[in-house]
């Protein structure tokens, strides 16, 4: 490099050093993007700008990557390591300059041609000032292109954006291997740049998004729709109004529902959530986001299916995708949320609103039904939360399918569209709302949100520990129906005028589906894992010295044995995960002069139930095996696996588990090789017996499946006593024993007694043909299940479930009750 352009780029150096502070994407690019440090590696700039450049230079040598600016010699031949697919506008309009890019890759492609071990690695980097993705007239989609920018232009951008700047580092292309497979000619090195260019325009469709439509265009382009007409048709016959006053109603639903995205709110938002979650939160973490990012730039139409636990869900989603570089998506938020000044502020970072219920309003789901084909249509990420309404218990609930239809109707739409539902798992350690939902579920009355709520809730954020977003196993739509439903592609052309028979079906399969595959992206926390131990004692509490072994326990099997690929542990020992948790001030420590107590109040256990509920699923076998050895000690290991066997269609069910009935069997002896190798079981021959030094340990383990088996035995044994019962009398009368279990057993655990939970457990019951299909109990095998269950509870639980079971199905008790 010459010395005038060396003080050159030092002088420009200066200012983007105050200017500009860039994200790198992936964070580790030699390890996410496969560079390989040995190799010589060239960069790739979409234009030639120095401001670009001086980015790049800047990340690389933090990242310890070559330096852009250097020269590369490869066997005496000495050309730039920057190669720059355009050189970009000048001030002067009327100079055009003929891009050297097509002539540098063919120098690059002719040096393997002479040497056949050199392998070249081409990486494109996209420097981008700016993410607004401009509307759609002609005259904001010229001002949105930020690389078309001259000189002047450019510092002004970098001055008001060069803050919300990333490098975004591609997979690198093999240049031996375009050698080998397509040959080092000159048309070969033109289409190389084409292609590079390709993926350029792809990312930068990624990062930032389509173009958005002007409000009051789209509300006259769904107007102008089939269905819409056909709905405000029928609105004005039903209704008996006229024509210019059904649409006014169907112009005010859109008003309600649609959203005004802007990228300024979007702007403002991350400036002040970055400043937010740097206070309340000690880290977030986001695990597998580079396949979504992978998926997005192949084309898919990512729809994000997270769970939902809190309102931060909303914002710490959009958050987390913007700065993974994507572009944040629309999101379907409740109505409930829809109030001055939230709703407004909502609604321009993507929100559009939905209501509880579209029965009896079919102007309204038709409508909201054509806005969401729109967005797909457009090419706009969507994300709803299939809950339909945040976990009381911190399980996953019960999906609701009617949005979910609509997407895969829209898909139907366009059997072209590649549209790939992403299930999320969504984590904290600290949920605001936690205190609220025992209440609710205690019996208290929802309060209508509003802004006198958001100011209360404001007042409570606090320290809220870890935070974490789990991206599970995507399901491409396409590619599932074509596994399940072969004859799926038959309905596209009749979806305009028919429901497909087969469409409910599926859709509840795929609900299910994401349900599982939010579970198996489960992330493990200090406090999950610390609720989990100190809830499986009676009195919640363990000496310290118990509570670290118990930790470490918990840990060895979630690392030995893991539940899915997907699920995060953390890497600290059983000390320091107490210590954090001890820190977040959630757990109680009384003093002595032996050995410190940790323990939890009542009102403390019951806010834990809630974090132990969102990783029971992970541990719910384990503490099975533990509990059927207490209950049958010395069993023999085939008669462990039928008990399990019978037992495992209902936890299934109930906490949406991964395992088929064919995958059961071995990972039982997988789990019970664990549990002999920590010395908690000893295996002789093919019987099971307690290892009693360690009785301790694996009393505790078995503890955390106690509430699950109290529930399924007064469910059956309420079935036992009356096989007549109605399901949902069954439901609803296993959930009044429950809470009155709950009382006099000290049962401190937000969903013992809850109805929802009950109802999913009967529907299971039939499915497994426990109730015939006239509704009758099949009594051979309800009481095989009740002779199992008797032994894996404790005596005084039992009979007071025993005795409640035969008072709740006699009519004066009935009566009584009513009263």
């Amino acid at each position: 490099m010459s010395g005038w352009r060396r003080i050159y780029y030092i002088l420009l150096n200066l200012p983007l050093k105050l200017l500009v502070k860039s994200k790198v994407l992936p964070a580790d690019p030699r390890a996410e993007a496969d560079l390989n440090l040995r190799g010589p590696i060239v960069y790739v700039l979409h234009y030639n700008s120095k401001m670009d450049l001086l980015t790049l230079r800047i990340q690389c040598l933090k990242q310890g990557l070559p330096d852009p600016l250097a020269s590369l010699d490869i066997n005496g031949v000495t050309l730039p390591r920057c190669v720059f697919i355009h050189d970009g506008p000048h001030m002067q309009t009327w100079y055009t300059k003929k891009p050297r890019s097509a002539s540098l890759f063919r120098n690059y492609l002719d040096l393997h041609r002479f040497n056949p071990t050199l392998d070249v690695q081409l990486v494109p980097v996209s420097v981008m000032f700016g993410r607004s993705p401009g509307r759609e007239s002609q005259a904001d989609k010229q001002a949105s292109q930020l690389h078309l920018l001259n000189g002047i232009k450019k510092f002004f951008t970098v001055l008001w954006l060069g803050r919300d700047s990333f490098v975004r580092f591609l997979r690198p292309l093999s240049l031996r291997y375009i050698a080998n497979e397509h040959g080092t000619d000159k048309s070969r090195a033109r289409k190389l740049a084409r292609v590079v260019c390709m993926r350029f325009a792809r990312q930068r469709l990624v990062s930032v998004g389509p173009s958005l439509p002007v409000r009051q265009d789209l509300f006259n382009k769904l107007l102008a729709s089939k269905a819409i007409k056909k709905a405000v048709k029928d609105e004005e016959r039903s209704k008996k109004i006229s024509g210019k006053k059904a649409r006014k109603n169907a112009m005010e639903l859109m008003e309600e529902i649609a959203a005004n995205f802007s990228y300024e709110a979007i702007r403002l938002s991350d400036r002040i959530l970055s400043w937010t979650w740097n206070r309340l939160y000690q880290g977030l973490h986001a695990h597998n986001a580079e396949l979504i990012r992978q998926l997005a730039e192949e084309g898919h139409k990512i729809v994000y299916v997270p769970c939902h636990r809190s309102h931060m869900d909303y914002l710490l989603l959009s958050y987390v995708l913007y700065h993974q570089g994507l572009a944040p998506p629309h999101i379907a938020a409740g109505i409930n949320l829809n109030f001055w000044p939230a709703g407004p502020i909502f609604r321009r970072l993507g929100a559009f609103f939905i209501r509880r219920t579209f029965k009896s309003n079919k102007l309204y789901s038709t409508i909201f039904r054509e806005y969401l084909v729109e967005l797909f249509s457009r090419g706009y990420s969507v994300e709803y939360f299939i809950e339909g309404s945040r976990s009381r218990t911190g399980r996953l609930q019960e999906p609701k399918t009617g949005t979910l239809t609509m997407t895969i109707q829209a898909m139907l739409r366009n059997s072209n569209r590649l549209i790939t539902l992403v299930p999320i798992y969504v984590g904290y350690e600290h949920v605001m709302e936690v205190a609220t939902y025992a209440k609710e579920l205690r019996g208290a009355v929802k309060k209508k949100e509003g802004l006198w709520q958001m100011i209360r809730g404001l007042r409570k954020l606090r320290n809220l520990g870890q935070g974490y977003v789990n991206f599970g196993d995507p399901l491409p739509l396409a590619t599932w129906l074509s596994q399940q439903v072969p004859q799926w592609r038959n309905s596209v052309e009749l979806i305009e005028t028919q429901r497909p028979d087969w469409l409910a079906t599926a859709v509840d399969k795929i609900a299910v589906t994401l349900m599982v595959r939010i579970n198996n992206a489960a992330a493990v926390n200090a406090i999950n894992l610390c609720s989990s131990v100190l809830l499986a004692s009676r009195q919640c509490s363990l000496t310290r010295s118990q509570l670290l072994v118990q930790l470490a326990c918990y840990l060895e099997l979630l690392r030995n044995v893991p539940y899915a690929p997907d699920i995060t542990v953390p890497d600290l020992t059983p000390e320091a995960l107490l210590a954090h948790a001890l820190a977040m001030n959630q757990l109680t420590v009384k003093h002595d002069a032996v050995n410190d107590i940790i323990c939890l109040s009542y009102d403390q256990a019951v806010l834990m139930s809630y974090y132990r509920n969102n990783i029971q699923h992970l541990f719910i076998l384990p503490s099975l095996i533990a509990n059927i050895i207490f209950g049958y000690p010395g069993i023999e290991r085939a008669q462990l696996q039928k008990r399990i066997a019978l037992l495992y269609p209902l936890l299934k069910a109930e906490l949406f588990m991964r395992y088929s009935k064919k995958e059961l069997p071995p990972l039982i002896d997988s789990l019970i090789a664990e549990l002999a190798r920590q010395g908690l079981v000893d295996t002789q021959e093919t019987r099971l017996y307690l290892v009693p030094t360690r009785l301790r340990v694996l009393q505790l383990l078995a503890a955390i499946v106690r509430e699950t088996l109290q529930r399924y035995t007064i469910t059956f044994f309420l079935l036992r006593s009356n096989p007549q019962i109605n399901r949902g009398t069954l439901a609803k009368k296993s959930g009044v024993i429950a809470q009155r279990l709950s009382i006099l057993h000290d049962i401190n655990t937000l969903e013992f007694f809850d109805t929802a939970v009950f109802s999913t457990q009967v529907a299971t019951m039939r499915a497994e043909e426990y109730i015939s299909d006239t509704g009758d109990a099949i009594d051979e095998k309800v009481s095989e299940m009740c002779n199992i269950l008797s032994n894996l509870i404790t005596p005084d639980v039992l009979r007071t479930i025993e005795i409640f079971s035969v008072l709740e199905n006699e009519p004066e008790c009935a009566a009584l009750s009513v009263k």
